[in-house]
């Protein structure tokens, strides 16, 4: 039963992000990447973003896709803002697991996973 609460709270919060983001958020019509996309990456790291330890294989291959994938300056900032989003919603996120999760997955981002980064900075 609670493990049933603990998901639908978890795609109650994710929702509530998708919606607020697609609300309120500038398009950048060159973007190639999409917050449901993100969203997506970050679904499979939401255990280690809130326990800790080793993220799960999917969510290291999923993050290293999200790198490939955002190659434009449009691109990365649609992406930091969408994390950004996700990590100002996600409830029970450790802020500190969420600045080493790159690193934890072998790879460099140009920025750090925080509610309040300035995304418009990111090259």
């Amino acid at each position: 039963m609670a493990r049933s609460s603990f998901a639908r709270n978890m795609l109650l919060s994710l929702l509530v992000a998708v919606a607020y983001f697609s609300a309120v958020a500038p398009r950048c019509a060159e973007a190639e990447v999409t917050c449901p996309e993100v969203y997506g990456v970050l679904m499979q790291c939401v255990p280690y973003l809130r326990s800790g330890g080793t993220p799960a294989p999917q969510c290291c291959s999923g993050i290293q896709q999200l790198l490939a994938a955002a190659s434009t300056t449009a691109d990365r900032r649609t992406a930091c803002q969408c994390l950004k989003t996700a990590a100002a919603g996600l409830s029970g996120l450790n802020l500190g697991y969420a600045v080493a999760l790159p690193g934890k997955c072998g790879v460099s981002f140009p920025y750090k996973i925080t509610p309040n980064i300035d995304c418009s900075t990111i090259p």
